[in-house]
């Protein structure tokens, strides 16, 4: 009795324990909101808007300047030209923007031309091209490759910050320096039609708009008819200088079918026939040369072969720049030409006759000006590089050409920015050479004729300072608050050490008691076993692993291997005491060698479903082209997908229903209750995807979104009645005997009840949603997630004596990682699913949407960390309740200890690990493609880790308050 007072007095209490645990997470969502604000500032930009000194060198006299404040637009307009001294190419712009569209549909991939059947797709646009009317451009987009970064970065011409993804889906008004507020400070009137995310970038700009959602992916018809039907109308007005036509259809197209998908092929062909409408439309007015219209086709980024974006490979970031003018635009090859999005302000600012957005980080296209003089040429590269100057000279303090000497300077064409004692002096010498070149043009008019090689040198050296000074100002990290950083990782790595503790010291608390149970019969406990430390070499070659991009994108096969891996090990475990306890006691009860074989069943199982899993989905980044089970089965056609969906929801319900008859000790009324709870939201799902899921993204799919809401709040209902009910209806057994060990036996039996149908329940109901979620595709993963949750659960229930709590919960943990990855995803912005984000809302909702998309996302760690409910109910604790004497504090720090410490703890070692990679990785080549995207998965994880641990400590606290209360009553009535 001594030695239990002192472990007692030595232990922490569930009170400090659960104090310290919520004050540990909180740290840690501070430190990481912190790094967050830290690590991705919104770039800093040059406030204002360019003006008349955008036509004067850098540096020279403002007294220069014209007073321009009493000028009227139309004045002003003409002051522009006259200081340009180019006159603008064209006098109105027509905007078309398919989103989604990748140039190689249009354009073709490595000298290849498009696919035989998009090109047929697009004969008026493809006859264009070769008639010389078009100029194509690969114009890469950079990442994230989502709507609302790609349109800012295609009217201002600065690259946005990476966060900028989250903000796509609530659009704040653009408030730098853009070519739209540039067209409408000289009198331009602005139309728009389609996605409305131009309304919230330039609310009150357009003198007339119809905007739509750009987020509601299901409707791919309506959401363009809505754009065409003001065409004929539009094109017969004169009263617009800038129309800007978004058309979505063919980016939602992508998100529900791929790019093969069969809709994509007619949407290309509608495509074409507005581009035919608009060039024919606008040919009367070309041919009288009094309004010259420019019809400017582009996309805001690519899709990959799913139809997603988001991310930085090639099929994301290939977006189209498609100039049509009346007339050829002069010689150009037939090669497609590659740009980058950033180029299309100042190109457009430069054939419009308007300054250059301060901030443009783009240069000029030089194809499309193929029809100037070599003055006139060479004047807009000169503009384009004193707006570059400028902005070199704002975010380098030390650029001062007078102060460098460019005597000695070679540029060989290759490494520009070497050889230099700074990028200040690389940037004077580039842009000096240049500068001198054509002041030497200009004051020998005499030889202008005879000197094609000095004037092709001429160009060639503003390209070269162009080039260089864009390339480095769009890739240049941004300066980061070091101090903010240095903080939030601190509290990052105060907030683990807190939670590593605790789990120590729970840990050296559980593990005495367990000796002291178990002395005489299993005296190893003190000693580390090979899965323990295999647990532990697991998350060393993860945190190793993050330090490669490589690693990084293909991060589902060490979860694959690993959970595999882990299993074998465990295998290998059971038959050692199988052998241990045959050599002991020959004569094993027959109860010990049916616990055995259900373990080794169990065991096959998680590794069969482990198997399918793998082979589902292949690769993450780099061999998706692999052929995999989900390609097979898209290829047979719908029928076999369709087939397999229902099978697994008919599956699932079976399996249901046959695991709550395991719950012997419940009223059976009661349990036909809850058996009706489960198969009626099961019937309704397999309705749903019998009459319904075919027409869901349709535009006629007001029922189907309906009977979507109506699941939504059936499983609601369901869920939240189980919770609630099932501790009160749960009988005690025995509760007629007095004796104290009976009662309390009792109640542990009960309170494992309660826990197993309700940790049953949120499984099921879990799964039911991800069956009405998921893409269609992925339903029997689904199915071997819930089977594989089934078969840990029956795993852990017989290994009380041979096997740690705390590696059965990291093996939970570890599962719901590899499951993750197992459906699909990866650690790209592309493979999140917007689709079935869509499921069941009728009208756009950004927080309804978004909170189904993090659904679909975490769909296998949730489940997994739902399942520690269900997980509490196979371990025996009722010995462990009756010798604390019915203390509820020390029944929830057992139960709840390991299944909520655990997680947090290693989901807190992956997160300062991967921060302390990301902070160290801030200059890499592929921070914002690679790894940063990963550090947003790492922070939704974090929240997901989060949600799942509070839902599960709510859940058992709720369960043992009621029966602490029932049993207080009958106490009291006896």
């Amino acid at each position: 009795e001594e030695e239990e007072k002192k472990m007692d007095s030595s232990s922490v209490t569930c009170k400090k324990l659960t104090v310290i645990a919520v004050l540990a997470v909180l740290i840690q969502v501070f430190g990481l909101a912190l790094f967050v604000l830290g690590f991705f500032p919104v770039k800093p930009a040059l406030s204002g808007f360019s003006g008349v000194e955008s036509f004067y060198p850098p540096g020279a006299d403002s007294a220069e300047f014209q007073n321009i404040t009493n000028l009227s637009d139309s004045q002003l307009k003409y002051l522009y030209q006259e200081l340009s001294l180019v006159p603008p190419l064209f006098d109105r712009l027509i905007l078309m923007v398919i989103d989604g569209l990748p140039a190689e549909f249009v354009l073709g991939k490595d000298g290849e031309p498009p696919p035989k059947s998009f090109k047929e797709a697009m004969p008026y646009t493809q006859s264009l091209l070769s008639k010389g009317r078009a100029i194509g451009y690969h114009a890469k987009a950079a990442p994230p490759t989502v709507t609302m970064p790609r349109l800012k970065a295609m009217v201002s011409g600065a690259v946005g910050g990476f966060l900028d993804v989250a903000f796509n889906f609530n659009t704040q008004a653009l408030l730098d320096d853009n070519i739209i507020v540039q067209f409408l400070k000289v009198g331009w009137k602005l139309v728009m039609h389609g996605d409305d995310t131009w309304l919230k970038l330039f609310p009150g700009m357009f003198s007339r708009h119809d905007g739509v959602s750009s987020f509601f992916v299901k409707d791919t018809i309506q959401v363009d008819q809505n754009v065409s039907r003001h065409l004929v109308d539009e094109l017969s007005r004169a009263d617009w200088s800038l129309l800007i036509l978004h058309y979505l259809g063919l980016d939602h197209v992508g998100h529900l079918g791929g790019r093969n998908s069969v809709l994509m092929v007619p949407k290309l062909g509608e495509m074409d026939e507005v581009v035919k409408m608009i060039d024919l439309n606008s040919s009367p007015t070309n041919n009288n040369d009094q309004r010259r219209t420019l019809l400017l086709v582009v996309s805001d980024h690519g899709m990959t072969e799913n139809g997603n974006h988001g991310g930085s490979s090639f099929e994301e970031t290939d977006s189209l720049a498609l100039f049509i003018g009346p007339t050829n635009f002069g010689s150009t090859s037939g090669t497609p030409n590659k740009a980058n999005q950033v180029d299309l302000a100042s190109t457009l600012a430069l054939l419009f006759g308007v300054p250059i957005p301060k901030n443009n980080v783009g240069m000029l296209m030089p194809e499309t000006f193929k029809s100037l003089t070599v003055d006139q040429q060479l004047r807009l590269l000169e503009l384009n590089s004193w707006q570059l100057l400028r902005l070199l000279e704002a975010q380098l303090p030390g650029l001062v050409c007078e102060n460098f000497s460019c005597d000695n300077f070679r540029d060989d064409g290759s490494e520009r920015t070497r050889g230099y004692s700074s990028l200040e002096e690389t940037f004077c010498c580039l842009y000096m050479k240049a500068a001198d070149l054509h002041r030497s043009w200009k004051s020998g008019e005499e030889i202008r004729s005879a000197g094609g090689d000095n004037c092709h040198s001429i160009l060639m050296a503003y390209h070269n300072f162009l080039r260089t000074a864009s390339e480095w100002l769009s890739h240049r990290a941004t300066d980061k608050p070091v101090g903010r950083l240095i903080f939030g990782v601190a509290a990052m790595l105060v907030s683990c050490l807190i939670l590593l503790s605790l789990l120590f010291l729970l840990g050296k608390q559980v593990f005495s008691e367990q000796n002291q149970q178990f002395s005489s019969a299993n005296n190893d406990l003190s000693w580390w076993h090979l899965d323990e430390v295999f647990i532990l070499v697991v998350i060393v070659i993860v945190v190793i692993s993050m330090g490669s991009s490589s690693l990084v994108e293909e991060e589902q096969y060490i979860w694959h291997f690993m959970t595999s891996s882990l299993y074998l090990l465990s295998l290998r475990k059971v038959m050692q005491h199988i052998v241990t306890s045959t050599e002991q006691n020959t004569s094993a009860t027959l109860g010990l060698k049916t616990n055995n074989y259900i373990q080794i069943c169990s065991i096959f199982v998680i590794l069969i479903s482990g198997r399918f899993l793998r082979g589902w989905h292949q690769g993450g980044v780099n061999w998706t082209n692999l052929p995999d089970i989900s390609k097979w089965l898209g290829q047979g056609g719908d029928t076999y997908i369709k087939l397999f969906q229902l099978v697994s929801v008919i599956i699932l319900i079976n399996i249901s229903l046959v695991s709550l008859m395991w719950s012997r000790r419940s009223k059976k009324n009661f349990m036909t209750v809850v058996s009706l709870m489960h198969l009626f939201p099961g019937w309704l799902v397999l309705h749903y995807i019998t009459k319904y899921q075919d027409v869901a993204f349709s535009t006629g799919s007001y029922d189907a979104t309906l009977m979507a809401q109506v699941i939504y709040v059936v499983l609601g209902f369901c869920s939240t009645t189980i919770v609630v009910a099932v501790p009160w209806c749960i009988p005690f057994q025995n509760r007629t005997l007095s004796v104290p060990k009976v009662q309390r036996k009792a109640w542990g039996l009960c309170f494992r009840d309660s826990a197993y149908v309700i940790g049953l329940s949120y499984v099921y109901y879990w799964s039911l949603l991800q069956l009405l979620l998921q893409q269609p595709v992925n339903s029997m993963p689904v199915l071997f997630l819930f089977v594989q949750v089934l078969a840990t659960i029956w795993f852990s229930s017989g290994s009380n004596q041979h096997r740690r709590q705390w590696v059965e919960v990291a093996a939970l943990y570890y599962m719901g990682m590899a499951g993750h990855f197992g459906l699909g995803n990866t650690n790209t912005l592309a493979t999140i699913d917007v689709a079935g984000a869509f499921i069941g809302v009728l009208n756009h909702s950004t927080i309804l949407s978004g909170v189904l998309m993090f659904i679909i996302t975490y769909a296998s760690p949730m489940l997994y960390l739902l399942s520690m409910v269900m997980y509490n109910s196979v371990k025996d604790t009722s010995s462990f309740i009756i010798s604390e004497k019915g203390n509820i504090g020390s029944l929830l720090k057992r139960t709840l200890g390991f299944p909520c410490l655990v997680p947090l703890g290693m989901n807190s070692i992956l997160l300062i690990a991967y921060t302390i990679v990301l902070l160290l990785m801030r200059n890499h080549l592929f921070v914002w493609s690679v790894f940063s995207p990963k550090f947003l998965y790492v922070c939704a994880t974090t929240v997901c880790v989060c949600v799942g641990v509070s839902i599960v400590a709510s859940t058992v606290i709720y369960i043992s308050l009621v029966l602490t209360y029932r049993e207080k009553l009958h106490t009291h009535t006896d």
